[in-house]
């Protein structure tokens, strides 16, 4: 499965330990990350992750263009809880193209822990109809 992670500044922190206490899953799949989350999690946890631009420089682009060639299986976006950060127009087309293309996402921890044991349990293979080179694991290109 193809994997994109994304996270807000103050929930980079979670991010990792999300994938610190999942790290022997998600070690099976090929993970895509924005930059600076991206080289976040490989510091905490040693998964090997496809680093994209950073999330201000394009990297949320570079995600959402996956998304909309359906080329991404699971995506996890943890994504800021304060009051005046409102979501911006990519990421609202990146939760629009998930729908569009029935992507699970996952916004926050008690989401993303259903969906990665999920996963784990094959219960969303059903990706791999959808787009065949997720059945590629070590396959890191897209």
């Amino acid at each position: 499965m193809h994997i994109a992670i994304i996270a807000d500044d103050d929930k980079k922190e979670l991010m990792a330990q999300f994938c610190i206490a999942y790290c022997g899953i998600l070690s099976r799949h090929h993970l895509c990350a924005t930059q600076i989350t991206g080289k976040y999690i490989m510091e905490a946890t040693g998964l090997d992750i496809e680093l994209l631009m950073a999330g201000r420089s394009g990297g949320g682009e570079q995600i959402l263009s996956r998304v909309s060639y359906n080329e991404i299986d699971l995506v996890f976006y943890f994504r800021s809880t304060e009051p005046n950060d409102e979501p911006g127009v990519t990421e609202l087309n990146l939760l629009r193209l998930c729908d569009v293309h029935n992507i699970p996402v996952a916004t926050n921890i008690a989401t993303a822990e259903v969906l990665v044991l999920a996963l784990d349990r094959g219960e969303l293979d059903w990706r791999e109809l959808v787009n065949p080179t997720s059945g590629r694991a070590g396959d890191a290109t897209i």
